[in-house]
C-alpha cells in the first residue's frame, strides 16, 4: 500500500513555505524588520495552517487535538531552532544574503518537522492500525 504522508506533509509544506516566505520578506522589505522577529512572525503565522492541515489531511489524527497541539509545537520549536540556525550562521558565517538564507533554513526546519510530526506530534494509534489492516485487506482482496 502506497503511503501518501510525505507527499500531503510536502504539499501542506509548500503552501505554509509560501505563506511564512511572503510574510518573512513582507516584515523585512515593508516593515524594516531583522532577520530573527521576521522569520519568527513568518512561522507563527504559518503555524495555525500547518497544525490544521497536518493533522487532518496529512496524518489524519484523531487523538486529541490539544495534546497533539502542544506535541506539534513542541516539534515546531525544535524545527524553528534548526531553522535559525541555519539562516544565521548562513549569514555570519558564510556571508550570504539574508533571503537566501532564509530559503535555506526551510530544509533543516522540513526534516526536523516530518519527522518529529508523524513520530511524535501525531502518532499513529491503534485506531489507525486496525484502518491500516483493513484497507489492506480489502486491496488484497479485490486483487487476488
Amino acid at each position: 500500500m502506497i503511503d501518501f504522508r510525505l507527499a500531503r506533509f510536502a504539499l501542506v509544506g509548500l503552501a505554509n513555505t509560501a505563506v511564512g516566505l511572503a510574510i518573512i520578506f513582507g516584515c523585512k522589505a515593508l516593515l524594516g524588520m531583522a532577520d530573527a522577529p521576521a522569520n519568527l512572525t513568518g512561522y507563527t503565522i504559518a503555524l495555525l495552517l500547518g497544525f490544521t492541515l497536518n493533522r487532518r489531511w496529512t496524518f489524519g489524527h484523531a487523538g486529541n487535538p490539544q495534546a497533539a497541539f502542544a506535541r506539534y509545537l513542541l516539534v515546531l520549536g525544535c524545527a524553528y531552532l534548526a531553522n535559525l540556525a541555519t539562516v544565521m550562521a548562513a549569514i555570519d558565517w558564510l556571508h550570504l544574503d539574508s533571503y537566501l538564507a532564509q530559503a535555506a533554513g526551510i530544509v533543516p526546519y522540513t526534516v526536523t518537522s516530518y519527522l518529529g510530526s508523524r513520530l511524535f506530534a501525531f502518532p499513529a494509534t491503534k485506531r489507525d492500525a486496525h484502518i491500516d489492516r483493513s484497507r489492506q485487506e480489502a486491496q488484497t482482496a479485490r486483487s487476488g
